[in-house]
């Protein structure tokens, strides 16, 4: 399983990029996105999003 992100529900506010463990999110255009090769499948960032934007797939 990795993160994924919906764009259309990111609010931008960078808590995952904070909190994620393995630095795999970074923001482009405002939008959190995922990098699947270092994403270490936690969790963590679905766990703190407030806006429900990430989820595990």
């Amino acid at each position: 399983m990795v993160a994924v992100v919906d764009p259309d529900l990111c609010v931008g506010c960078e808590t995952c990029v904070d909190e994620c463990p393995s630095e795999a999110i970074s923001m482009e255009d405002g939008i959190a996105v995922v990098n699947k090769d270092t994403c270490t499948d936690c969790g963590t960032c679905a766990d703190v999003c407030p806006a429900g934007a990430i989820h595990m797939e």
